[in-house]
């Protein structure tokens, strides 16, 4: 059987499928565990030199890996710190459900202070809230990450205590938020001072006594 050409004189190729598309010419597959590294060796060049000494030359050795395979992900490194400060606001806390406020507050102070006091999590803090003061995208990322991190759980605490009647439903809440999240942050970011034994359970239950008289 014989194929006809068109009026070009070409002959027709084989049929396309329905919906197939083709990949763009020259399109890159970024790696997850290049990304994965990368994202680590952020974090450990944070904590090691600071922001401000911070390079994309020093994450990409650290990481293992050329400075192109960075720049195809971030376009500079203030980009690349927006974007994990970004994604520790999405990861967010744990929500407490103990079923009490206090028993909630205790473990909400549990889980914070354990990450506190990681080391790279006490030396990247700091440093990227004093770059905060400088640089506006710093500040507004971390603003975020507050608000959706610590506040958003500290929020969910408030707002079941008032549904279980343990507040009152008038009660203010960014006051509340202020009460629940600044001490121990105090504490442990601010004044750096250790953690005396039963400490978390005094401050649930000197927060909670707080709360109810707001």
């Amino acid at each position: 059987m014989t194929t006809s050409a068109d009026s070009s004189g070409k002959k027709p190729g084989p049929p396309q499928r329905q919906g197939a598309k083709r990949a763009p010419a020259g399109a890159a597959v970024l790696r997850e565990d290049v990304t994965d590294a990368i994202r680590a060796a952020v974090f450990a060049e944070l904590a090691a030199v600071g922001y401000a000494r911070m390079s994309i030359e020093g994450i990409a050795r650290r990481a293992g890996v050329g400075k192109t395979a960075v720049y195809r992900r971030w376009r500079s490194k203030l980009h690349l710190v927006l974007d994990l400060v970004s994604a520790l606001a999405v990861q967010g806390l744990p929500a407490p459900d103990t079923g009490s406020l206090e028993g909630d507050l205790r473990l909400l102070y549990e889980v914070t202070s354990r990450a506190l006091r990681h080391p790279v999590a006490s030396q990247v803090i700091p440093d990227l809230q004093a770059e905060a003061a400088r640089n506006p995208e710093i500040a507004e990322a971390l603003q975020k990450a507050l608000r959706e991190g610590q506040h958003g759980v500290a929020s969910g605490i408030v707002q079941a205590a008032v549904a279980r009647g343990e507040l009152s439903e008038g009660v203010d809440e960014d006051l509340a938020l202020d009460l629940i999240s600044g001490p121990l942050y105090w504490r442990a970011v601010v004044v750096r001072a250790p953690l005396p034994a039963g400490y978390l359970g005094s401050l649930a239950t000197a927060t909670g006594a707080a709360l109810r008289g707001l």
